[in-house]
């Protein structure tokens, strides 16, 4: 279809008629064939589609194609300058920052090697800690070997929420 310019797109769509004097594909193939006997023949699904085309658009102009977006170096530059400044800068917030799609934030972020990951707060482990779990681990077992306690009425819960600004939530039962 690369070979059918836009008077050749009309002059099928002449063909096809309008109205209660339209033709068939078929009848519009062999009637290509015999205006222009030297250039390739016309299937129905290429007829189908310039149809197709000029109902739904109005015109029978090739459309250009999506291409993929076009970032100049100094918008490269700023982008990975400001996540150089501030690691934990979401990507859609560096897009906004940028003027640019999400996505091709972290495609520019894949050619540069680099991976987008939410940050995760963990509690850290001090110095003391080894020593005071060892010491409430011996505790529980002298309460336990005389009986003080019962395992059945002890609960252990290590469940808590860690959010972003270093809020600490624990779920106490």
């Amino acid at each position: 279809m690369s070979y059918l310019t836009e008077s050749l797109k009309i002059e099928i769509l002449m063909m096809i008629g309008y109205g209660d004097r339209a033709r068939t594909q078929c009848e519009v193939v062999r009637l290509f064939r015999e205006t222009h006997p030297d250039l390739p023949p016309l299937n129905q699904g290429t007829i189908s589609k310039i149809e197709a085309q000029y109902r739904e658009m109005g015109h029978v102009r090739k459309v250009p194609s999506k291409r993929q977006a076009v970032v100049d170096d100094d918008t490269k530059l700023n982008l990975l300058l400001a996540l150089e400044e501030n690691p934990i800068t979401p990507v859609r917030q560096l897009a906004r920052d940028n003027n640019l799609n999400h996505k091709t934030v972290l495609k520019i972020l894949k050619y540069e090697k680099k991976r987008p990951y939410k940050m995760q707060a963990v509690q850290e482990l001090l110095e003391d800690d080894p020593d005071r779990r060892v010491e409430f681990c011996d505790l529980l077992m002298t309460c336990i070997d005389q009986n003080q306690l019962s395992l059945e009425w002890t609960v252990f819960s290590d469940e808590a929420t860690f959010t972003l600004n270093g809020h600490v939530n624990t779920f106490k039962s």
